[in-house]
């Protein structure tokens, strides 16, 4: 007869991330005492770290801090949902993004090697992992720097962790506008903050896609000239922020939203888990 509860299953659940049945078989090893089963579960999925390598993250959550003129965003991946939002896990990405920003890390791999509790980030994540049996790994870091920042982290899931995070950086003092900006962001998913930002190939090749695919529609060769740079101006719409049409006025471009609210932006960046 089992020596522990519905109740400590839960809790034990919850306090590792663990699935029911690893839980029942850590409670059932350690007769029932839940400190003993959590360190049953840490020291069997440490042994299966290496069997957890080729698969996918497709989950997880991501993180911002802000330092001064610094911007962090983080995104620490995972296998399922339920990992995502175990609170162990919410509080595993916590403790990554303060160990990054402390450390003034820059790239995944400074990140990793940034200390964390008397090891590394890279050594917390695989231990963390362990107990909750699933493979974790932080997959990408982000920084900009900027006399202003704002920070914007969207739930796709209202049962879920952040999804979607921005990073803004610009110069100004309306933060309540930058702010509106940082949310346009993460809806409207822009690639470059402006048309000189685009490099020269992509605009060569847009501009060759949308010559074939005027002539393909039989368009008079005399007005491919002005089809072509009509559909490119289009592409700029799309892709580069300053251009898009903003998310609370499309009668106004990001630019002029900006400009009137006296900020520029010098900068952004946008995670989305699994991207």
């Amino acid at each position: 007869m089992a020596n522990y509860t519905a109740q400590d299953v839960k809790a034990l659940r919850e306090k590792s991330g663990a699935g029911m049945m690893d839980c029942k078989g850590a409670l059932d090893e350690a007769n029932g005492d839940i400190e003993k089963a959590f360190e049953v579960l840490r020291l069997k999925g440490l042994k299966g770290v290496s069997k957890r390598e080729g698969r996918t993250t497709s989950n997880g959550l991501v993180v911002s801090r802000i330092s001064g003129e610094t911007g962090l965003l983080i995104e620490l991946a995972c296998e399922t949902d339920f990992v995502a939002k175990a609170e162990n896990f919410v509080a595993l990405a916590d403790q990554v993004a303060d160990a990054i920003s402390a450390a003034g890390a820059t790239t995944v791999e400074e990140a990793l090697a940034a200390p964390l509790d008397g090891a590394t980030v890279a050594d917390s994540i695989t231990d963390k992992a362990a107990i909750m049996g699933e493979k974790v790994e932080l997959r990408k870091v982000e920084v900009i720097s900027a006399p202003g920042i704002d920070a914007y982290l969207h739930r796709t899931s209202k049962d879920l962790p952040p999804q979607v995070g921005v990073l803004l950086g610009y110069e100004g003092s309306d933060a309540e506008t930058a702010h509106d900006i940082a949310v346009h962001i993460a809806a409207f998913s822009p690639v470059y903050l402006s048309r000189e930002d685009v490099p020269g190939q992509v605009v060569t090749q847009e501009r060759e896609i949308a010559a074939e695919t005027a002539r393909n529609e039989g368009k008079p060769e005399a007005a491919l000239d002005k089809i072509v740079e009509g559909r490119v101006t289009g592409f700029f719409k799309e892709t580069c922020l300053l251009d898009q049409a903003f998310a609370k006025d499309s009668k106004q471009s990001v630019a002029q939203v900006a400009t009137a609210a006296g900020l520029t932006i010098t900068g952004f960046t946008r995670l989305r888990v699994g991207v």
